[in-house]
């Protein structure tokens, strides 16, 4: 036999359902709760019990709630007993008090009427999507002024929080996906549909990633830095960069950068913090192309490989301290990532040959690992 909670599950799944109807503008039907029909227990007492329980929070003893139609049944053990063949609620009332839904249904009709007299347009999204409307219960006198914003300003090409909408700061960046939703509505023909970030898809100033960098002759860190020799600027500025520059070093490690190359000072050169991966903002910065490239990463296969995507941007770079003989002083057994690239890189043969031997063994040595008086007599050299 059905229990009040495997009842209040069952009604709580038509909820939203309920909320659409109203909506379309259809009027409440009586809503139907399937129960068993039969009755399988063979005691008396458990059967009396389950249905005193039953009635119990029904509408007849409540006031409310799901009423019982019962119709005589012939059961297996119990011979003919009255069942519950039939659990509805008649109302509206019965179901949301019963749901204790009352006031959010209340608060949910008076947000969907805003937002269709604010956005008729939006009427088809709110039948859609019932749930989303009372997850901001007390958000969307805010969340329309944002979208009345865009929609008579549809390219801001500002920040986000330069926009002239009279809400809380972070109060768009909080609620990025419900606006999101509702701009793709209202304003499809402005929007980057290919976009994924905020900024991007509704066309919004974004912040720049960072490029940091040392310069490491004296001269140039005078001349056009006022003596400031550690500096990060946006991408679209480093890639304007015009300086006497004739070699950049690329680090791996913000440890290399802070510490190991603070000696020696090199005429015409600077290093740059490659950060991994993210050596890809370098590649539209073209006055790299005619410089002399050295490129210095971890010895082990992400090493390598961020290498070999750096050289596919500039051919010309360089390794440096990331040969057999550097390993072989160096190595303490660190375990390094496992990679799963099958790719061809774009390594020189002594380079894949150090990479195949760290691949196969999960091997590496970091940047930091390499003493400082090794690195820089090794650059002294160069210099000399």
């Amino acid at each position: 036999m059905i229990s009040p909670e495997e009842i209040k599950v069952k009604a709580g799944k038509k909820y939203f359902s309920f909320l659409q109807s109203w909506m379309e503008g259809k009027p409440f039907e009586k809503l139907v709760i399937r129960g068993d029909k039969t009755y399988a227990k063979a005691s008396l007492s458990e059967f009396e019990k389950e249905i005193l329980l039953l009635i119990s929070q029904s509408r007849i003893k409540k006031g409310y709630g799901y009423t019982l139609a019962f119709q005589q049944v012939k059961t297996k053990y119990l011979g003919t007993q009255d069942l519950p063949t039939t659990i509805y609620f008649d109302t509206e009332q019965d179901l949301l008090k019963y749901l204790s839904k009352e006031k959010e249904v209340i608060q949910f009709k008076e947000n969907q009427e805003k937002i269709i007299s604010t956005f008729p347009i939006l009427k088809e999204w709110t039948i859609q999507n019932p749930s989303k409307i009372i997850q901001h219960p007390a958000e969307w006198d805010n969340l329309l002024k944002v979208c009345q914003y865009f929609k008579q300003t549809p390219v801001p090409n500002l920040y986000l929080r330069e926009l002239p909408v009279r809400v809380h700061t972070k109060f768009i960046e909080r609620n990025q996906s419900i606006l999101g939703e509702l701009l793709d509505n209202l304003i499809p023909e402005y929007v980057n549909h290919q976009e994924k970030t905020f900024e991007k898809r509704f066309n919004l100033k974004t912040s720049e990633k960072l490029v940091r960098f040392k310069i490491l002759d004296n001269e140039i860190s005078r001349v056009f830095f006022s003596g400031i020799d550690d500096i990060a600027i946006p991408v679209s500025q480093f890639e304007k960069l015009n300086l006497p520059v004739k070699k950049v070093i690329i680090v791996e490690n913000k440890t290399t950068l802070y510490t190991t190359l603070t000696l020696p000072k090199m005429d015409k050169a600077i290093a740059i913090f490659g950060s991994g991966y993210s050596v890809s903002h370098l590649k539209q910065a073209l006055w790299l192309k005619n410089i002399e490239l050295l490129y210095w990463g971890d010895i082990d296969v992400q090493g390598f490989e961020i290498l070999s995507q750096f050289r596919g941007y500039f051919p010309q770079t360089k390794s440096i301290l990331m040969d057999r003989a550097t390993f072989d002083i160096y190595f303490e057994d660190d375990i390094g990532t496992p990679s799963h690239i099958s790719i061809k890189l774009n390594l020189t043969a002594a380079e894949q040959e150090l990479y195949s031997l760290l691949k196969a063994n999960q091997w590496r040595l970091e940047q930091e690992k390499i003493p400082l008086g090794y690195v820089n007599d090794w650059l002294g050299n160069q210099e000399a």
